[in-house]
């Protein structure tokens, strides 16, 4: 039996992340936690790190595909937030980022982690971002370094 794993260590790998600025409050400790596991975990130098804002996660899959369309980078990490309010907006949001980051991994070939959290409310989201419940960003960005050992390993 063949067993195929990756390691978490990608030194030398480039790395995107496309940063939401709705939300920010949360936002900036998901980034925060992937940069740290980045270069920390990965050996990831901040040279081969590159952070792009966008407004809000509706806008992050057109961003990723642009980004992997370039050929520049071996992973991208989504983070973000979207925090349920009383509206449906919540649900078209959060549902079109997941499914168009899902489509860019499959259509490129590319991980794309998503370290979006959707959260009910704020109590959760900072939950989420960094106390309790961990750091979504950072769990992302381990993803991202495991996907690009296993995928050069294929």
């Amino acid at each position: 039996m063949q067993v195929i794993e990756g390691g978490i260590a990608a030194s030398g790998k480039k790395f995107a992340i496309i940063v939401s600025r709705f939300n920010h409050f949360v936002v900036e400790s998901l980034l925060d936690g992937a940069v740290q596991t980045l270069q920390h975990y990965g050996q990831v130098s901040s040279d081969d790190i590159t952070v792009i804002r966008v407004p809000g996660a509706y806008e992050m899959p057109v961003t990723a595909k642009k980004l992997a369309a370039s050929g520049d980078y071996d992973a991208i990490i989504a983070v973000g937030a979207v925090i349920r309010g009383g509206t449906p907006h919540f649900d078209f949001v959060a549902g079109e980022c997941n499914s168009g980051l899902g489509r860019v991994a499959t259509e490129f070939g590319l991980p794309v982690a998503n370290g979006v959290i959707t959260t009910e409310n704020i109590e959760q989201a900072i939950e989420r971002s960094g106390s309790k419940a961990g750091n979504k960003g950072s769990e992302a960005a381990l993803s991202a370094l495991e996907m690009v050992n296993v995928l050069a390993k294929l």
